[in-house]
């Protein structure tokens, strides 16, 4: 069973840099396409990064690419999103997910229970 906790996150300003993580508490194995979506007040959750099971391909959301790092560890279970140059329109609630591989939220079967980035101007 996957049961996946989240820390980290905050309030930054505009520029700074904040680090997610994300672990598997269960009792899988953890060979699962991992991934981070954010979802901002009044909007859809959106997908903002993706790393596969081995840690060999990622992907990412165009505006975050060059700033935000995805990375695993398979030994621990644990999956980080390093966030830098952070700007207010990355404010949001942001959500570790487990599962197949896709954009969309109904590729991932479990979810953590989510962590508040706020980004000042």
């Amino acid at each position: 069973q996957v049961q996946l906790v989240q820390s980290g996150g905050g309030l930054v300003q505009a520029g700074g840099s904040l680090r997610l993580s994300c672990e598997d508490s269960g009792r899988s194995r953890g060979r699962y396409n991992m991934a981070w979506f954010r979802q901002a007040p009044g909007r859809e959750r959106e997908f903002v990064a993706a790393i596969t099971a081995g840690g060999n391909t990622t992907d990412f959301l165009d505006s975050v690419k060059g700033r935000f790092i995805i990375s695993r560890d398979n030994a621990k279970k644990t999956m980080d999103l390093q966030m830098n140059s952070l700007k207010p329109e990355d404010t949001g609630i942001y959500y570790c997910a487990a599962g197949r591989w896709g954009h969309e939220t109904s590729a991932y079967d479990y979810w953590g229970q989510g962590t508040q980035v706020t980004v000042s101007s």
